[in-house]
């Protein structure tokens, strides 16, 4: 569902929105292309098929799709497996058509099993990979790539390692130019824009990136001293002609589909990119002011056309990306047409903008990501989540120390498995109530009434209720009101009432069937 009056009714926000997505999204896709092992120009292709075919082809209204870090690592071990960059674009096409194939037969319904609180618990998770790693980037120390995400770096080090690292040695012009950035970000957010109706209609970002163009060059010439050098700035490829522009493309390598392991990547980028996507859109939902849900086959379905085309025009596998969504979301996007301008904005950047955008200063787009991590992760949050309970906070902050310390992936996966063993405890406890008075007490007798629906996660609470009861006692098991009593359980019945005699026990079946167990 659009927001009301449809996409171009919100053009107004969106527009806005697609310029500060674009700034966060450049450097991004330039920075994945890089620690991937792929040519610079892939991650931009990826970017710029996200932008302008896959926001409009996923039902979702504010994802935006894109290279994605979490696929760095499968990328580079492809390009070894297969040996050539052309080879692994043939497996990129083969992913997507497996990612269509996944959505027809509905295997999106796997992202609606995420529970909250890992959703939650990913990101605020991404808000504090986001502070730390972009804390030497602030500081002008850019050694690793602009969005990496895992907690070991493809450089050796980890994120602690590394922010230890830059705060020992970085580089002063980048350093100012970052604070200052981040200085204007906040007050402009948070006292301009509060305050006076008219700063609401400027991005922060924007304003943050021409003010840091102008201090770059105000060092180059005043204070040579503190000039941000080239490494530290955007370094967009430059295209000034048609034979450039057409040797930015490369093709897929389809005699690749006969070499051994080919199979295997290409299912890995799909299930991979499938699961990544499905996160994502899950948590988009989760921020988007106006709750819209996102179906999740046809979410499938269009990352994977997006990868088909990406691999067929030399891009990377592509998912979609919560770093770029909530910059969307906290830009003000509406509808899908912020990430259409964001991928409009890329393509127009590679073709004419490429003088402009080699200005900018790192550190300036690194305070963007900053706030945008800070939102993620606001102490609130975690306030909230402790007032929930146990049963809420353990699987998030497990999943926000799981995800911190290694990756997307497996941070999820250690969060399901808690979110799961939290989920089977209460199961375990619901199976029965038991229905006493001081009467029914003194007379020996104990009504046990079992829930709505026991299934075999009860049959172990059952069981364990069951055999408490001491000799004399008499126990009436009522399944009246259960509309479902699993195989499991009724056997587990029929093995206690067919004990009871000889335990001194009484045992009175209400509503329930006799089955028949083995070896009787």
């Amino acid at each position: 569902m659009a927001a009301p009056g449809g996409v171009f009714s919100s053009l107004g926000k969106d527009a806005p929105a697609g310029l500060v997505v674009f700034l966060v999204a450049l450097p991004l896709c330039l920075g994945i292309s890089l620690a991937s092992g792929a040519p610079l120009m892939a991650g931009l292709i990826t970017g710029i098929v996200g932008g302008l075919l896959v926001s409009w082809l996923s039902g979702s209204q504010l994802s935006v799709s894109g290279p994605a870090a979490g696929l760095t690592a499968i990328v580079l071990s492809a390009l070894q497996t297969l040996g050539s960059f052309e080879a692994m674009l043939a497996a990129t096409v083969v992913a997507g058509i497996l990612q269509v194939v996944m959505g027809f037969v509905r295997a999106g319904i796997i992202g609606l099993y995420f529970p909250t609180s890992v959703i939650r618990g990913m990101l605020a998770a991404i808000g504090l990979i986001l502070i730390l790693k972009q804390i030497p980037h602030l500081l002008g120390v850019d050694t690793d790539y602009f969005e990496d995400m895992t907690f070991l770096q493809f450089d050796g080090q980890n994120t602690f390692s590394a922010l230890a690292g830059a705060l020992r040695s970085f580089g002063w012009g980048s350093a100012l130019i970052g604070m200052v950035s981040l200085g204007v970000l906040v007050f402009w957010e948070n006292v301009l824009a509060k305050r006076i109706a008219v700063f609401r209609l400027i991005p922060s970002a924007l304003v943050v990136v021409v003010l840091s163009i102008a201090l770059s060059s105000l060092l180059d010439i005043a204070l040579p001293v503190l000039k941000v050098r080239p490494e530290h700035l955007v370094q967009l490829p430059n295209i000034n002609s048609w034979s450039d522009f057409v040797g930015v493309f490369t093709f897929p390598q389809w005699s690749a589909v006969v070499k051994p392991g080919f199979v295997m990547v290409a299912f890995t980028i799909a299930i991979v990119a499938s699961l990544e996507s499905l996160l994502s859109v899950e948590a988009v939902d989760k921020l988007d002011p106006h709750k819209r849900s996102t179906p999740t086959n046809r979410e499938l379905m269009a990352q994977g056309a997006g990868n088909i085309i990406s691999g067929l025009i030399g891009g990377l596998p592509m998912t979609a990306v919560i770093v770029r969504s909530s910059a969307n979301i906290n830009a003000g996007g509406q509808t899908r047409m912020s990430a259409f301008i964001h991928g409009l904005l890329l393509l127009t950047s590679l073709l004419f903008l490429e003088t402009i955008l080699n200005r900018i200063p790192l550190s300036a787009l690194a305070a963007v990501l900053l706030l945008v991590g800070y939102k993620l992760t606001k102490p609130a949050l975690y306030r909230t989540q402790w007032k929930l309970g146990w049963q809420q906070f353990l699987p998030f902050i497990i999943t926000v120390m799981a995800v911190l310390l290694t990756d997307l992936l497996k941070g999820v996966t250690i969060g399901l498995v808690v979110g799961i063993f939290y989920i089977l405890k209460t199961h375990y406890e619901s199976a029965y109530f038991l229905r006493q008075t001081p009467e029914l007490q003194a007379a020996g007798v104990y009504h046990l009434k079992l829930g709505e629906h026991v299934s075999f996660l009860n049959k172990a609470s059952v069981i364990r209720m069951l055999e408490q009861f001491g000799p004399g006692s008499h126990v009436i098991l009522d399944g009246t009101e259960s509309e479902m009593i699993d195989y499991d359980v009724l056997e587990a019945i029929e093995n206690f009432r067919q004990s009871a005699p000889e335990r001194g026990l009484k045992l009175e079946l209400r509503g329930i069937q006799q089955v028949e167990v083995m070896g009787h």
